[in-house]
């Protein structure tokens, strides 16, 4: 799964960022590949990121652009934003919990719960691409080659992570067996 980007960067550092792209490309439509013969399918986010990559990649290389393929990141974070923004409100689940249900042992919650999950993954996706451009467009090239090798791959992990983990936490909270509240015994005043 990281071994294009794994690619990406040795070639930047060997041969600059229009060979690490042509590598890139390469390595994508490999890892597609390699992922359709063993497991006998493609899942969408891969033919998404591999599909951005070749357009973007392509227009990259012939246009001598950079910005083209530094734009790959947050488009496809921002379309994975959307995709969770969308679920919240199309189908019977929001795409957070039918992502992390099964990760999460014993855990009931409710779907106002899940939405909060889901809405903390849209903001993440909107935070993340917006990063990535701004350091694409302030900082040195190989600021935001690092930025794309080391940081991003870091952080959508810990950002899955960090958001399963917070059941017993803010999101999402285990329910707890509530006794009923005891009759009250207070007496209201008369109205006069």
């Amino acid at each position: 799964e990281f071994s294009p980007l794994l690619a990406f960067g040795i070639a930047y550092w060997l041969g600059g960022v229009y060979v690490a792209t042509a590598v890139l490309m390469a390595a994508m439509v490999v890892a597609l590949l390699v992922g359709w013969r063993i497991k006998g399918k493609v899942s969408s986010m891969n033919a998404a990121s591999t599909a951005l990559v070749l357009v973007l990649g392509t227009a990259t290389l012939v246009l001598r652009n950079v910005h083209f393929i530094q734009w790959k990141p947050s488009v496809f974070l921002w379309l994975l934003g959307a995709a969770f923004l969308v679920s919240a409100f199309i189908g019977k689940q929001p795409l957070a919990q039918r992502l992390l249900q099964g990760t999460i042992p014993d855990l009931k919650a409710g779907r106002s719960q899940w939405q909060r999950v889901n809405a903390a993954f849209v903001l993440f996706c909107a935070v993340a691409g917006a990063a990535n451009l701004f350091i694409a467009y302030r900082a040195s090239e190989a600021t935001w080659i690092r930025f794309k090798v080391i940081v991003l791959p870091v952080a959508m992990p810990r950002a899955r992570s960090t958001l399963t983990a917070l059941p017993g936490a803010v999101l999402l909270e285990k329910p707890t067996k509530s006794k009923p509240a005891p009759p009250s015994t207070v007496s209201l005043p008369a109205v006069r």
